[in-house]
């Protein structure tokens, strides 16, 4: 449920972000509030605080069209990225984010590692700090796996996405490629369609756009809605989104929507009977041409990837002119570039 997802926050307090503080010498110069040691997801960000995210990353953005795409701003960090679960763009991201910032940047996977010969996650991490880690990048097919990590190790923790809990760099990025285009997030109607109850990006994008001002619709098969939000209700027997819309009809979700955001299918978790058949789940709610002339003329169209394409969105769809979704890619480096940036260094003045 979206609600039994609300873990503790690792570092205990919530920022004041009054204290915010500028780099003097080091280009790029984001800006952050000061003592934020880990990302674990977005419930703990203020909207001042992601919106610094966002400057940040304008700044990184600018790095990556250089014609040598190197600063020396992480010199002498070492970022490991611990993937148990198969990953393609936010593994790949995350080494891309800390080599443009000069970080020594180690990839460990679940295959191959002492992980397949039964070692735990904590002893894994100690031996990964143990070799002087100053950040950790980890993906774990358990909720709650990097806020584990948080409480018991030095090293800083970014999740990259942890069971069906949370993905919070993906919600960032989707939210900076959002506001990119429209130039702010408030007031803006965004339909996510697909896979709710086991989507880690749908959870994340939630607390993230809420807290930003945006106007939510959640689009799926009742059996692949959370219990809590099938309700309608928030508060202690609901869900915890005011500004959410809960439907079950996909035209209806679309009607005037700014941002389109497709979910994927998620397959491997498609045994416990939810759908009568996939065919059966894309004719009904599938993003197609037709069905994306609901939308407003002007809408983006966003999926976190990877496709099913022909399932949850056509490919005339997916690649059409109001996709978005490489350059949901390509942000993506510019806002881990701007995280890692800021857990690695805390203490600025």
């Amino acid at each position: 449920m979206i609600q039994a997802n609300r873990t503790e926050r690792a570092n205990g307090a919530s920022l004041d972000v009054s204290d915010t503080r500028r780099a003097a010498s080091t280009r790029p110069a984001p800006t952050f509030a000061p003592g934020r040691r880990h990302v674990l997801d977005l419930d703990d960000f203020s909207a001042r605080e992601v919106e610094k995210v966002f400057q940040n990353a304008d700044a990184m953005r600018e790095v990556m069209n250089r014609e040598i795409k190197k600063v020396p701003t992480l010199r002498g960090k070492t970022v490991i990225t611990l993937f148990t679960e198969a990953s393609t763009r936010t593994r790949v991201s995350f080494e891309q984010a800390g080599k443009i910032l000069s970080a020594d940047v180690i990839n460990v996977s679940g295959s191959g590692s002492s992980v397949e010969k039964g070692e735990s996650l904590y002893n894994t991490a100690l031996t990964l700090q143990a070799m002087n880690a100053d950040i950790i990048v980890i993906r774990h097919a358990h909720s709650g796996a990097p806020y584990f990590l948080a409480r018991h190790l030095d090293a800083c923790v970014i999740n990259a996405g942890d069971g069906t809990h949370a993905h919070p760099t993906q919600a960032l990025l989707d939210m900076y490629t959002m506001r990119s285009h429209f130039g702010r997030l408030d007031g803006l109607k965004v339909a996510i369609v697909g896979d709710i109850l086991y989507s880690r990006v749908a959870r994340s994008n939630l607390w993230g756009l809420t807290m930003m001002g945006a106007n939510v619709t959640l689009c799926a098969p009742k059996t692949l809605i959370p219990p809590d939000m099938l309700n309608g209700r928030t508060g202690e027997d609901g869900h915890p989104f005011a500004n959410v819309k809960i439907e079950t009809d996909l035209e209806r979700a679309l009607d005037g929507a700014d941002v389109v955001y497709a979910l994927r299918l998620q397959m491997e978790r498609q045994q416990a009977g939810h759908l009568p058949s996939l065919r059966e789940y894309s004719k009904t709610y599938g993003i197609s041409a037709e069905r994306l002339r609901l939308a407003n003329p002007n809408a983006l169209v966003m999926h976190p990837g990877p496709m099913n394409e022909g399932v949850e969105i056509d490919s005339e769809v997916a690649h059409g002119s109001r996709s978005v979704i490489e350059e949901q890619v390509a942000n993506g480096v510019a806002i881990r570039m701007a995280l890692l940036y800021e857990v690695a260094t805390p203490m600025r003045g």
